[in-house]
C-alpha cells in the first residue's frame, strides 16, 4: 500500500474523530489504526463483488429497456387510454354541437310564436306553443348531454395523462436504478484492477525524505492570513523522479469535541509557481523531481475565517515519491506544528507554532526554522530527539508553556495526538515491509 494512501486513510482518522485523536498517547503507533483495523478484502473477495455489481447492473439495464417500452406505449396516440380520451373528446364536440342546435330550435320556435298574425286560430297559437315547449326540452336535454359528454371526456383525459405521468416516472426510478447500479459497479472495478495493480507492483518504503515546518505562529486570529514555510529535503542518495509533499491542517473548537476544519483554508506558493493555490483535496503539492541532496521550499498562507472559533489546530506535512521505474517511497512520520485559534479581534499572533517533530525535527517553539540541513545533521534538531520530546508531551499533555501560551496543553494534545495516529499509520507501512521481506 502506497504511503500518500496511508496518508488519506490516518487524515481522515483525524478529521472524524477529533476527541479519539485527542486522547491517544505514543502507545498508539504500536498498534493499528482506527482505519486500519479491518482487513481490507481479498483479491477473491474484491472479483466476486464486482460479478455481483455487474449482474445487478444487467438486471437494471434490461429493466430499463423493459420500461422505455411501456413508456413508449404510454405515450403513443394508440394507446388504449389515449383512444379512450379522444372518442369522449370526440361525444364531448358532438354533444355541444347538439346543445347548440337545441338552443337554435328554442329560438326559432319563439320567433313562429311572436309571428302569428292576429287572425291566427286558437289551434294554430296552441300548435305553436307546444312547439316552443318541445323545442325547450329538447335544449334542455341536450344541455345535461353536454355536460355529462365533458365530464366523460375530462376524465378519460385526466386517466390517459396520469397513466403517461406514471410511465414516466417508473421510467425515472428504472434510469436511476441503471446509474446507481453503474456507479457501484465502477466503484467495484476501480476497487478490483487497484487490488490487482497494488498486489504486482512493489511496495513503496521508507526513504530520507523530509517535510518540514518552519515559522507558523503559535496562535492563529480568525480573520487573518498568517504565511510560513515548507521545506522538502532529499536525503536518499538519488534522484527521485517525482516528489509529492502534502499539507493538512485540523482544527477543533476549545472543548476539543468540534472539527472546525472548515474555517481554515491552505495555499501554496513556489518560486517556479509564486501565484498562491488552494492545496488540493488530497492535501498533495506537486514538486516534480528532487535531486539527491537537494531541497526544495514551498510557501504555505493559513487562512482563519472571521467566524473561526476560538480553539486549538495543527498543520501535518509529510513528502513522498514515484520513480518512472514505479519505485515509490516516503517520510515514515509527520511533521506537525500546533496552534491555538483566537477568535476575531483577539490581535495577530506571534511567530514560534511548537512542532511536534514525529517524522523528525521541526521548527522549535522560538520561532527558529529548519536550517536546510538534514534533520539528523548537526545543525538541525535530532529527530530522535525530537520524536522523543513529542512522545513525552502527548503522553504528559505538557511542553508549550516555553512557547508564551498558558493554554498550550490543549494544542499539543491535538498536535501530538494527530501525529501519532499519522505516525502510527507509517509505522503500519514500515511494518508490512518488513514482514513482505521476512517472507
Amino acid at each position: 500500500m502506497k504511503i500518500r494512501r496511508i496518508l488519506a486513510t490516518a487524515v481522515a482518522v483525524a478529521v472524524t474523530t477529533p476527541a479519539a485523536l485527542l486522547s491517544v498517547t505514543p502507545a498508539f503507533a504500536d498498534s493499528k489504526p482506527a482505519a486500519e483495523a479491518q482487513a481490507e478484502p481479498t483479491i477473491e473477495e474484491l472479483e466476486k463483488a464486482a460479478a455481483e455489481a455487474q449482474k445487478v447492473y444487467d438486471k437494471a439495464v434490461a429493466a430499463q429497456k423493459a420500461g422505455y417500452e411501456v413508456l413508449e406505449t404510454a405515450l403513443s396516440d394508440e394507446a388504449p387510454l389515449a383512444v379512450a380520451a379522444k372518442a369522449a373528446r370526440k361525444k364531448a364536440d358532438d354533444a355541444a354541437a347538439a346543445r347548440i342546435a337545441a338552443d337554435q330550435a328554442v329560438t326559432d320556435a319563439k320567433a313562429a310564436l311572436a309571428a302569428l298574425p292576429d287572425t291566427a286560430t286558437d289551434a294554430e297559437r296552441t300548435e305553436a306553443e307546444k312547439a316552443v315547449t318541445g323545442a325547450e326540452t329538447a335544449a334542455a336535454a341536450a344541455a345535461t348531454a353536454e355536460a355529462d359528454a365533458k365530464t366523460a371526456a375530462t376524465e378519460a383525459g385526466t386517466t390517459s395523462d396520469d397513466a403517461r405521468v406514471a410511465a414516466a416516472r417508473a421510467y425515472g426510478v428504472l434510469q436511476k436504478a441503471v446509474a446507481d447500479a453503474l456507479a457501484v459497479k465502477t466503484a467495484a472495478d476501480e476497487a478490483l484492477a487497484k487490488a490487482r495493480e497494488e498486489e504486482g507492483g512493489p511496495d513503496c518504503v521508507p526513504a530520507n525524505l523530509r517535510a518540514t515546518l518552519t515559522g507558523l505562529p503559535a496562535s492563529v486570529v480568525a480573520g487573518t492570513s498568517t504565511t510560513f514555510s515548507l521545506r522538502v529535503k532529499n536525503g536518499t542518495g538519488k534522484t527521485l523522479d517525482a516528489v509529492s509533499t502534502y499539507a493538512y491542517v485540523h482544527a477543533t473548537d476549545a472543548s476539543g469535541l468540534k472539527t472546525t476544519d472548515r474555517y481554515m483554508h491552505l495555499q501554496w506558493s513556489t518560486a517556479a509557481s509564486p501565484k498562491w493555490h488552494a492545496v488540493a483535496k488530497d492535501y498533495s503539492i506537486g514538486i516534480g523531481a528532487l535531486k539527491a541532496g537537494a531541497q526544495t521550499d514551498v510557501k504555505l498562507r493559513l487562512t482563519a475565517d472571521a467566524k473561526a472559533p476560538a480553539g486549538n489546530g495543527v498543520v501535518l506535512t509529510s513528502a513522498d515519491y514515484v520513480n518512472k521505474d514505479g519505485s515509490c517511497g516516503g517520510d515514515p512520520g509527520m511533521d506537525t506544528s500546533a496552534f491555538t485559534v483566537k477568535a476575531a479581534g483577539a490581535g495577530s499572533g506571534t511567530t514560534g507554532g511548537s512542532g511536534t517533530g514525529t517524522g523528525g525535527s521541526t521548527g522549535s517553539t522560538g520561532g527558529a526554522g529548519s536550517t536546510g540541513e538534514d534533520k539528523t545533521g548537526s545543525t538541525g534538531t535530532s529527530g530522535q530527539q525530537a520524536r522523543g520530546s513529542a512522545s513525552r508531551e502527548a503522553s504528559t499533555g505538557g511542553g508549550l508553556a516555553s512557547a508564551g501560551s498558558s493554554d498550550a496543553t490543549v494544542p499539543l494534545g491535538i498536535a501530538g495526538a494527530a501525529a501519532v495516529a499519522l505516525g502510527g499509520a507509517a509505522v503500519l507501512v514500515v511494518r508490512r515491509r518488513r514482514a513482505g521481506a521476512g517472507a
